[in-house]
């Protein structure tokens, strides 16, 4: 299975990382049907075709996730995306 792991370097205080971990949660639920929750300072993800998280720590976020079969096609473009993503929410 084809895997994502970027870690995003932040100055952010931890309240506002986990705020904007939970938006950018909340968007994937609203658009793509992601099911998402926290356990302690990650925030775990999954729906079909993907199972993930996105971990907080002292300074810096870290996404990791495994790609099903069809999902794993596009992991250039959504490795692109993702890292957009972080860099305008993690500024």
């Amino acid at each position: 299975m084809p895997t994502i792991d970027i870690r995003h370097t932040h100055s952010l205080a931890p309240a506002k990382a986990r705020e904007a971990v939970e938006h950018i949660a909340d968007t994937l639920a609203q658009r793509f049907g992601v099911e998402h929750g926290w356990q302690g300072e990650s925030m775990m993800f999954k729906r079909t075709g993907v199972d993930g998280r996105v971990h907080l720590e002292p300074g810096a976020v870290r996404v990791t996730a495994e790609l099903g079969f069809l999902l794993g096609a596009l992991k250039g473009t959504i490795e692109s995306e993702i890292r957009r993503v972080l860099a305008e929410r993690f500024t």
